[in-house]
């Protein structure tokens, strides 16, 4: 017998529209109850998504990019309670409405959440949505249409999640605040551990995404179905230029998507009471949840993730199973760094046959902002669905691979009562590690630890360290120069290990040849 108590995922719903108009009544709600209909619709064609709808207790919507960041801020106004504009388009008067904070690992988080809310008999329907229209909103603005998307349904959602930014002041005083800056960052980390020069590295990331971009091509909801070759990927053109050195474009998550994906939960017992199909019924049986060191160069390594590592650990025993019994992974892939920890980490081998995306990844599925793990979750469940008995990973990124989450699914029937670990006493492990002291008044000779170059349209536009004073041996951030030759320099030689003289100028650190 099955604890009715069990917690179970009944329903995934996905959307990608990549030539729809426009439309006021496309809004990003309405869009999120689009994909919310399909996952009710997904659980039992035969309830009725309406009547399973109004079971709803509890509603999570990922928090929309234009509602994070100015460069994705949308003029065509926004919902003032998105979980309550959801609700109202399903008929449902959930007791919990969740507005997320950002971090890509906030829908294996909530789905985390919600199954112990379920275990314990707290709650007995919960939904987890989310969505993007940036690429409507880009067509809309560009062609000047009259769009309105403000709501006002009354009510405040509650917050959830962490919403301290992902950088310090120290980083932010030498304008590094964006993925774009931290994941380069990580990347040239890699690679100096590896002891590879930069065209070789270039190529093994070329060939890592590949095995996305392969899967990318068989999936007819990705954006970009091209299939490319890991020579494409590494080669840089007119297509694949420069937009953070190491990567190139492909390499880089594609935000510029309209993408909404939703998932179910309930109970067993609640599944039986509906008849909803035990053919539809996805366990999960581990799951974990920690942050690492919250500032990226305060890291003790900046190729490593302790919590990436555990969770991946905690999920496996939780569920009794070891690596070997993995079938698939989705592992989180919005640049080549967010791999490749995870790889090393949980342990995958670079030749591994198993696929590490189920998705196509966000380069080449999309990359919905906070909402890609939804859509990584709904094909997990698509994928253990056609192979019962299978099990399948999947794992969160938020920040800068900063905010983890991991889950462990199958049709399998989970064995005895469904419990996990307090989260809190991973996250005590973690908040034990050694973290670096960041000198913010460096002076002096130095070296390069790590590097990465920004580039506008067509030229590289500035460049940024982390240096290692060679008196203390105590990390710093540092800038480039404003001169093309030193940023071209960066491009075109080996910077790691580089000698360099750090001082103070106008107010920044920046570093010049020794």
């Amino acid at each position: 017998m099955i604890d009715p108590r069990t917690p179970i995922l009944v329903g995934g719903g996905q959307i990608t529209d990549t030539t729809g108009t426009p439309s006021s009544e496309r809004s990003r709600v309405a869009f999120c109850a689009e994909a919310v209909r399909a996952a009710l619709a997904d659980a039992n064609p035969s309830i009725g998504a309406d009547a399973l709808g109004r079971k709803v207790e509890a509603l999570a919507v990922m928090e929309f990019f234009s509602d994070i960041s100015p460069r994705f801020a949308s003029p065509f106004g926004r919902s003032s309670n998105p979980p309550k504009s959801v609700a109202n388009r399903l008929g449902a008067d959930p007791r919990q409405l969740l507005y997320s904070h950002s971090g890509g690992n906030m829908p294996q988080y909530l789905v985390n959440r919600f199954a112990e809310e379920i275990a314990r008999g707290e709650t007995d329907v919960a939904v987890i949505c989310g969505a993007e229209l940036l690429r409507s909103t880009q067509n809309a603005r560009k062609a000047g249409l009259d769009i309105d998307w403000n709501e006002a349904p009354g009510g405040e959602p509650k917050r959830i999640g962490d919403n301290r930014f992902g950088f310090s002041a120290e980083e932010a005083r030498h304008d590094l605040r964006a993925a774009i800056h931290f994941y380069p960052l990580l990347e040239n980390a890699i690679r100096a551990g590896l002891k590879r020069d930069v065209s070789t590295h270039l190529t093994a990331m070329g060939k890592l995404f590949a095995r996305l971009a392969a899967v990318a091509k068989d999936n007819p909801l990705a954006t970009r179905r091209k299939g490319y070759s890991a020579d494409t990927l590494s080669t840089i053109s007119d297509d694949n230029r420069w937009i953070c050195f190491p990567y190139p474009r492909l390499m880089n998550a594609n935000a510029m998507i309209d993408q909404a994906a939703a998932v179910l939960m309930t109970s067993v017992g609640k599944a039986r009471e509906w008849g909803i199909p035990q053919e539809k019924w996805v366990y999960l049986h581990g799951c974990a949840d920690g942050t690492d060191t919250w500032v990226v160069s305060e890291r003790d390594r900046l190729d490593a993730s302790p919590a990436i590592r555990g969770c991946a650990r905690i999920a496996l025993d939780m569920a009794g199973k070891k690596l070997s019994d993995v079938a698939a992974f989705d592992l989180y892939s919005c640049f080549p760094s967010a791999v490749e920890v995870a790889m090393k980490e949980i342990g995958i081998d670079d030749d591994d046959p198993r696929p590490i995306s189920v998705t196509g990844g966000l380069p080449f599925f999309g990359g919905p902002g906070n909402n890609y793990v939804t859509h990584s979750i709904a094909e997990m469940m698509n994928v253990v669905r056609r192979k019962p008995g299978a099990f399948g990973m999947v794992t969160a990124n938020g920040m800068y691979l900063t905010k983890h989450s991991a889950g462990l699914y199958s049709t399998v029937p989970v064995e005895g009562p469904w419990r996990r670990q307090d989260p809190k006493i991973f996250q005590g492990e973690l908040d034990q590690a050694p973290k670096q002291h960041v000198d913010t008044t460096p002076r002096g000779a130095a070296v390069i630890e790590t590097y990465c170059v920004t580039y506008g349209k067509d030229a590289p536009e500035r460049g940024y360290i982390f240096g290692r004073l060679d008196r203390t041996n105590e990390r710093f951030v540092a800038m480039a120069p404003d001169d093309p030759g030193v940023l071209a320099d960066m491009v075109a030689h080996e910077q790691l290990g580089r000698p360099v003289i750090v001082a103070e100028e106008n107010g920044r650190n920046v570093f010049r040849s020794a």
